[in-house]
């Protein structure tokens, strides 16, 4: 985990969306907290992954996310290098 993002504040934040029980109120308080553009930009970045996992192109990715190469390559770079996050989020997806 960086520590570069721990704090009381994001602590707060995460804490307040593990109380969310179903898509409905994820839909309700996200729209809330986050612009229309924040929110599609973090759901194009689960995008990204999905398809670097399914073996897809940089082209492919950009050309069907409407994503630009640095942001493709950032989202590579932090599967490659950062927590594991994505996979784990993939995997319990899965069940």
């Amino acid at each position: 985990m960086n520590i570069k993002i721990k704090n009381e504040q994001n602590d707060a934040l995460f804490n307040a969306i593990l109380t969310l029980n179903n898509i409905d109120e994820c839909y309700a308080f996200f729209e809330d907290i986050c612009s229309v553009n924040e929110l599609n930009t973090i759901s194009q970045r689960l995008k990204i992954v999905k398809m670097i996992r399914e073996g897809k192109v940089y082209s492919e990715i950009a050309a069907e996310t409407g994503a630009s190469t640095a942001t493709i390559t950032r989202v590579n770079r932090s599967i490659q290098y950062g927590n594991g996050s994505y996979e784990m989020v993939f995997e319990r997806l899965k069940k």
